[in-house]
This record gives structure tokens, C-alpha cells and sequence, in this order.
């Protein structure tokens, strides 16, 4: 794999111990309730395989793939949904697990299409939340990290739909981006 990225801003270990954390926060919350997990493809794919993992609670899981970027580095402000649920989510809580969470508008988006289906609840856990560049005021619940205004790939995040499979998180090298 080419190098075209700095210093992991969260190291292998740090994404460890937040989702852990995460994990025992999200099953004393949800304990005894009927919890869904809904994964935000294809960003959230790493993360929300190990937060699954590190709750201890009994959760269905189901995934909605949702793009906004195209291949944009930049939002578009347009979110299409690719896919439907295949779980029924009515009068069950619903944790929408997202992967980054910085405009916000794909977050308002899916919370105003999944409130549709009548869910007991909906809140909202991201791995990284970038407030610089919010648009829409969201309500997040759960945040592993907040990070500065950079692009940043690796776990699960990508650029052109290369560097998913870092095991940490890294800015991507401006410079790079722009050889290509």
C-alpha cells in the first residue's frame, strides 16, 4: 500500500479502549430494552463490527448504505439512500451507528426516514464527530472521538475507496491528493 498519510491522530490501542467503553456505556443504557443496531455502510463497517462486540446486551443488528459524498472528497449536501432495512423496526430502539459525523445533514436525513417507521427511540453513535464542520444541529449520544477539520481515512474511512482497512486513523497527506 502507497503512503500517502501521516502519523495515525488515533492509534489502533486508542480506537480499543473507546469502543470498549462505548460498549459498557451503551449496554448499561439499553439494558432490558430491544435494542437494533443499524450500521451506516460503508464507513461504519469496522466500527460497528467492534462496538457490536463490546456490547454485552442481546442486539439485532442491520445496515443501510447511504452515500453523500460520490467520489467527492467534499460532501455533496445530497444523501442517497442505496438500500432498505431488512429488520422491522417499530417500538424497538434504534442505535444508527455511523462511522463520521461532520455536516450533519446525513444524520438528520436518516433520522427523519427511520423516525417514519415509528422506532420507540433513535439515537445516534458516531466514531468521530468533526463539529467544525456541522451544518444541521444533530443530537449525538455517543461519540468516540472528536478530530479537528481534516480528512482523515482508515478504519473503515476512505479516499477514492482506498485505505479502509488501516488499523487506525490517519489525516490523509494533502499532497497526494492532489498527484492523483
Amino acid at each position: 500500500m502507497e503512503r500517502i498519510f501521516g502519523r495515525p491522530i488515533v492509534t489502533q490501542e486508542q480506537m480499543r479502549s473507546r469502543i470498549r467503553d462505548l460498549g459498557r456505556q451503551i449496554s448499561a443504557d439499553y439494558a432490558g430494552k430491544d435494542l437494533i443496531l443499524i450500521g451506516v455502510l460503508k464507513g461504519a463497517y469496522a466500527f460497528f463490527a467492534d462496538l457490536a462486540r463490546a456490547i454485552r446486551i442481546p442486539v439485532r443488528v442491520d445496515f443501510l448504505i447511504v452515500t453523500s459524498y460520490g467520489a467527492q472528497v467534499k460532501t455533496t449536501g445530497k444523501v442517497k439512500l442505496m438500500t432498505e432495512l431488512t429488520e422491522k423496526i417499530k417500538d424497538r430502539d434504534v442505535l444508527l451507528v455511523e462511522d463520521i459525523v461532520d455536516s450533519g445533514l446525513t444524520v438528520q436525513y436518516l433520522t427523519k426516514m427511520l423516525a417514519k417507521q415509528k422506532p420507540r427511540s433513535i439515537k445516534i453513535c458516531t466514531l468521530l464527530s468533526k463539529p467544525e464542520r456541522r451544518v444541521v444541529d444533530v443530537q449525538l449520544q455517543y461519540i468516540g472521538f472528536r478530530i479537528p477539520n481534516r480528512y482523515v481515512v482508515g478504519y473503515g474511512l476512505d479516499y477514492q475507496q482506498k485505505y479502509r482497512n488501516l488499523p487506525y486513523l490517519a489525516v490523509l497527506n494533502q499532497r497526494s491528493r492532489q498527484e492523483e
